[in-house]
C-alpha cells in the first residue's frame, strides 16, 4: 500500500514537473510578446507602487495637519481654576475626543507673550485678560461639527473656537486622493491584465490544433490549462519583482532629493524600509493577480472544443 501511494505521488510530481516545463517553454516560445507583457506590467506596477507610496505619504501629512487643527473650548470666566478643570473631565468623556488638555489663564498668558516675541510691552498684561480653556484634538475631523455641538452643551463652556471649514477641506482632500488612487490603480491593473491575456491567447492560438487533439484523447481542462497558468504566473512574478526594485530605487532617489532641498524639508517622507512589507505584499498580490487571472481569462474559450 505504501509503495503504491509512493508511486502515485512520484507520478504526480513528474506530471507537475512536465506541465511546469511546458509553461516555461511557452513563455520563451513567444519571447517578444512575453517580453512586451513583462515590460508593460512592470510599467503599470511601478506607477501603481509610486502612486500608492505618494498617496500614503500625503494621507499621513493630511492626518498630521488634521491633528494640528484643534478645537479650543473657552471656559466661563466666573469659574475658578479647580472648577474649570471639571469641564476638561466632562469633555474627555465625549465621543471622538483624542486629547483634551486644560490650559490655565496664567499658562495662556505666558504662551501669548512667547508668541509675540516676549517683548516688554506685553509683560504687564493681567492674566485675568485671558480665559481658562481646554484644547481638544479629535479622533475624526470629519465629525467636527457634531463634536463642537456636544462641547458647547457642556455646562461651563462659554464658547468654542473651531475651524470647521479647514476640517472639511482636509476631509475632501482625503476623499479625492482615495478616489483618484482607486481609479488609477484599477485602470493600470486592467491594462496589465489585457497585455498578459493577449500573450496567453497568442500562445494558445498557435497550439489550438494540439489542444483540440489533446481534448479528443481525453486530456482534462486542468491538464491543458496548467502550463498557460504557469506562463502567466511567471510573467506576473517577474514583472512584480522588477517593478518592486525599480520603485524602491525611485522612491529612495526622490526622498533623498527632497531632503537636500531646504524648502522641501517640511515634507516628512517615510523611509522605504517602513513600507517594505506592505509594498512586497502589494507588488506580489498585483503580480499574481494580473498573471494568473489574465491567463484564466484567455484560456476559457480555447477549451470549448
Amino acid at each position: 500500500m505504501t509503495e503504491w501511494t509512493g508511486t502515485i505521488s512520484m507520478k504526480r510530481i513528474r506530471k507537475l514537473g512536465y506541465l511546469f516545463k511546458e509553461g516555461v517553454r511557452n513563455m520563451f516560445t513567444h519571447g517578444f510578446m512575453s517580453f512586451a507583457a513583462i515590460c508593460v506590467t512592470v510599467a503599470c506596477l511601478v506607477i501603481i507602487g509610486s502612486f500608492s507610496s505618494i498617496l500614503y505619504n500625503l494621507s499621513r501629512m493630511v492626518k498630521t495637519l488634521e491633528r494640528e487643527n484643534q478645537i479650543t473650548a473657552f471656559i466661563d470666566d466666573s469659574y475658578d481654576e479647580q472648577t474649570a478643570k471639571t469641564v476638561e473631565t466632562a469633555i474627555r468623556r465625549l465621543d471622538n475626543i483624542r486629547e483634551a488638555n486644560f490650559v490655565s489663564r496664567k499658562e495662556a498668558g505666558r504662551r501669548f507673550i512667547e508668541q509675540q516675541g516676549g517683548g516688554e510691552a506685553y509683560q504687564g498684561i493681567d492674566e485675568k485678560t485671558f480665559s481658562d480653556r481646554v484644547v481638544i484634538t479629535l479622533e475624526d475631523n470629519s465629525k467636527m461639527a457634531e463634536t463642537v455641538a456636544l462641547v458647547e452643551q457642556i455646562h461651563g463652556v462659554d464658547h468654542v473656537n473651531a475651524r470647521e471649514e479647514l476640517a472639511e477641506g482636509f476631509t475632501t482632500l482625503q476623499r479625492v486622493l482615495n478616489i483618484a488612487s482607486a481609479a488609477i490603480i484599477l485602470i493600470l491593473l486592467i491594462v496589465s491584465l489585457f497585455m498578459i491575456s493577449n500573450t496567453i491567447k497568442l500562445a494558445m492560438y498557435d497550439r489550438r490544433d494540439e489542444i483540440g487533439i489533446m481534448k479528443m484523447v481525453g486530456a482534462t481542462n486542468r491538464f491543458i490549462r496548467f502550463p498557460y497558468m504557469v506562463e502567466g504566473f511567471l510573467i506576473g512574478v517577474i514583472a512584480a519583482a522588477l517593478a518592486f526594485f525599480i520603485d524602491w530605487g525611485i522612491y529612495n532617489l526622490i526622498a533623498k532629493q527632497i531632503q537636500n532641498v531646504d524648502a522641501l524639508k517640511l515634507f516628512d517622507i517615510v523611509p522605504f524600509s517602513k513600507l517594505l512589507l506592505p509594498m512586497i505584499a502589494t507588488f506580489g498580490a498585483a503580480g499574481l493577480f494580473v498573471g494568473i487571472f489574465g491567463s484564466v481569462m484567455s484560456i476559457r474559450k480555447f477549451l470549448d472544443v
